[in-house]
C-alpha cells in the first residue's frame, strides 16, 4: 500500500553548485596532509594541515563494540588504517567529519580526517591525517549535533554544553559552555542559533531558538507532542513529533516553524523516531513500523509510506534515486518511492534475522553519498559498496579483520 499526503508547500531549495574556484590549494599525500600551498599567499579555501581535493573524500568509520576495535576505510585509497579502540561503545554517530563513539561513560571523539565544507555556490573537499581528539561526558542516550562553529553535547537527562568547533579541528576539545536549564531533546546548531525543545520529556514541547550563550531569542508558534528525532537539511531542522515532523526554518533572521503532519492517524510503534538520509539531501527516511518506511520530502512537505518487507535498515539518496531497504532475508531491496513498487534486489549480501538491533547489538544501516551506498556486515566482517544507480550493482566488496557493527561515512 503506498499512502501520499501533500500538505504545505515550500520555498524553493537552495542549490549546491558543486566546484572548487580557480584560488583554491593543492593536494598532497591523503596521510601526511603536509602539503603546502605553491603560492606565499594563502589561497582562497586554505586549511592549515589539510589537502584539498576535487571531489568529495570519503571514509567510513568502523567499530566492533565486542573487542572495541576501531578501523577507518579510506574510499579512495581503499586502505585500512587502524585508530584506538573503543571498548564498550555501542552506537556511532558524525557530523561529516568526526566521528562519535557513545559509550555507557562517555563519548570519544575520533577526526576522521577527511570533510567538506560548503560555501553555497561551491564546495571545498579535504582531507587530513586521523587523529584521536578525545572524549566528552554523557552516557548512553547523549547526542551530538554540529555545524561549522560550534558541536553541542546533550545528555539523557537534557542537559547541554557547547564546544568550540575551531579547537576540535585542532584536536583538542577545549572548554566547553554549559548552557542554561535542561532540554527535552538534542539541541541542534542551526543557522548561527541552537533549536531546542523545552518541555519534559515525553510530552508536549516547544520550540525555543538560544544564541550560542543558551539566551531564548525566538519562540515559533508550535508545539511537538512526543519528539523523538530530529534531522539537519538544506530546508532548515526536522523534528520528529507524534502527529508527523515541524520543519524549522530561518529567513533573514526570522524562525519559522511549519507542520508536516501524516494526514492520518499512526500508532506510535509506525510513526518515525529516527531520520536517516543523504547529507546535503531534503529526502529523509525512517522505518513505519515492521514491514514499511516513511519517505518525507520536505521539500513538497510530504509523507510518503512505503509498503516493503521485514525492514533492517533503509535509507535513500533522494532526488529521484530509488528507497534502499535491507531486509531481513539478506538482501538489499530497491523501491520506487513515487508508486511503491520493487525494482531491483541484491542478494542475500549478509545473515539477517527478524530480531537484528533487538537484542541491544546494532543492526546493519545503510549510508548513502551522491554516487554510492554502503552497507555493513559484521557477521561476514566485510563492507559492501552499492552502486544504487545501476540496479544495485556491488561495485567493491571490502574484507576486513574486525567485525564492523558500527560505521558511518565522512568526507560528505
Amino acid at each position: 500500500m503506498l499512502v501520499r499526503r501533500n500538505v504545505t508547500s515550500l520555498a524553493p531549495a537552495l542549490a549546491a553548485v558543486i566546484l572548487l574556484t580557480a584560488g583554491c590549494g593543492g593536494r598532497g599525500d591523503a596521510e601526511s596532509g603536509s602539503e603546502k600551498p605553491a603560492s606565499s599567499a594563502t589561497p582562497h579555501g586554505y586549511v592549515e594541515g589539510a589537502a584539498e581535493a576535487a571531489e568529495q573524500q570519503s571514509r567510513l568509520l568502523l567499530g566492533d563494540p565486542g573487542s572495541g576495535d576501531t578501523r577507518v576505510l579510506d574510499l579512495i585509497t581503499g586502505k585500512v588504517h587502524d585508530a584506538a579502540r573503543s571498548p564498550g561503545a555501542t552506537a556511532l554517530t558524525t557530523d561529516g567529519r568526526f566521528g562519535y563513539f557513545h559509550g555507557a561513560d562517555g563519548t570519544r571523539v575520533l577526526d576522521g580526517g577527511a570533510w567538506m565544507v560548503d560555501h553555497g555556490d561551491h564546495v571545498h573537499y579535504y582531507r587530513a591525517k586521523i587523529k584521536e581528539v578525545g572524549e566528552v561526558p554523557g552516557g548512553t542516550g547523549t547526542s551530538v549535533r554540529s555545524d561549522a562553529g560550534v558541536t553541542v553535547v546533550t545528555s539523557a537527562d537534557g542537559k547541554a554544553s557547547v564546544y568550540p568547533r575551531a579547537e576540535l579541528e585542532e584536536g583538542a576539545l577545549g572548554t566547553p559552555a554549559r548552557l542554561p536549564g535542561t532540554y527535552a531533546g538534542a539541541v541542534v546548531p542551526y543557522a548561527e542559533h541552537l533549536i531546542a525543545l523545552t518541555g519534559e520529556r515525553g510530552g508536549p514541547a516547544r520550540i525555543a531558538v538560544l544564541d550560542r550563550s543558551g539566551k531564548q531569542v525566538a519562540a515559533p508558534e508550535a508545539e511537538c507532542e512526543d519528539p523523538q528525532g530530529n534531522a539537519v537539511t538544506r530546508r532548515g531542522i526536522v523534528l520528529g513529533c507524534a502527529e508527523g515532523a515541524l520543519l524549522v526554518h530561518e529567513d533573514d533572521g526570522a524562525f519559522t516553524a511549519e507542520e508536516i503532519p501524516y494526514g492520518e492517524d499512526v500508532p506510535r510503534r509506525e510513526r518515525a523516531v529516527e531520520f536517516r538520509h543523504r547529507p546535503g539531501s531534503s529526502t529523509l527516511t525512517a522505518p513505519a513500523g515492521k514491514d514499511a518506511v516513511w519517505v518525507l520530502d520536505v521539500t513538497d512537505g510530504a509523507w510518503t509510506r512505503v509498503e516493503t518487507g521485514p525492514v533492517v535498515a533503509a535509507n535513500t539518496a533522494g532526488e529521484g534515486s530509488p528507497l534502499l531497504v535491507l531486509e531481513t532475508d539478506g538482501a538489499l531491496h530497491g523501491y520506487d518511492i513515487s508508486v511503491g513498487k520493487e525494482t531491483a534486489v541484491t542478494g542475500p549480501l549478509l545473515k539477517t534475522t527478524p530480531e537484528a538491533g533487538a537484542d541491544g547489538t546494532p543492526a546493519p544501516v545503510i549510508e548513502v553519498d551522491r554516487s554510492r551506498a554502503y552497507l555493513n556486515d559484521p557477521e561476514g566482517k566485510r563492507v559492501y559498496e552499492i552502486d544504487y544507480n545501476d540496479d544495485l550493482r556491488v561495485a567493491r566488496t571490502f574484507d576486513l579483520d574486525v567485525r564492523p557493527s558500527l560505521m558511518v561515512e565522512t568526507g560528505r
